[in-house]
């Protein structure tokens, strides 16, 4: 069964996520991420893409170089980072992280958000992703 980790900060999707991947607790992985200078409240955290990439490499996780444009949810890997709810605040990108994970065939969003009744998702009609990063070796 998935056990998806919750953040515990308002802004902590992209803590989140990362834990999501590597199996840790939220607590863990805010430790490891305030330790490389990231903090869930830096607007960088939901708004660039570094900062979840540092973390997974910290961990030996390997990414794709680039966001790949979403096109549909047949074509995703069997992991990856997505990124919903796309905003703009002066003139800048805003989203927050997802994790999309397919086990035995089945299709599952684990989303960190504290709010939701279930933090595994199979509504994808309510989801509009716009790109995601490949996670090859988690």
């Amino acid at each position: 069964m998935l056990k998806p980790v919750i953040q515990e900060e308002t802004t902590g999707c992209g803590i989140a996520s990362v834990a999501n991947i590597l199996g840790k607790t939220y607590p863990e992985m805010k430790e490891t991420a305030n330790a490389m200078g990231i903090y869930a409240e830096d607007k960088s955290l939901w708004s660039e893409t570094q900062y979840v990439r540092n973390m997974l490499s910290q961990a030996g996780v390997d990414t794709s170089i680039d966001e790949i444009p979403f096109e549909s949810w047949s074509v995703l890997p069997d992991l990856a980072l997505l990124s919903i709810k796309h905003h703009q605040e002066d003139g800048k990108n805003f989203w927050h992280w997802v994790v999309f994970k397919r086990v035995g065939g089945q299709d599952f969003i684990l989303d960190s958000a504290s709010y939701l009744p279930s933090n595994v998702r199979t509504d994808f009609d309510e989801m509009h992703p716009k790109w995601f990063i490949e996670i090859k070796n988690a």
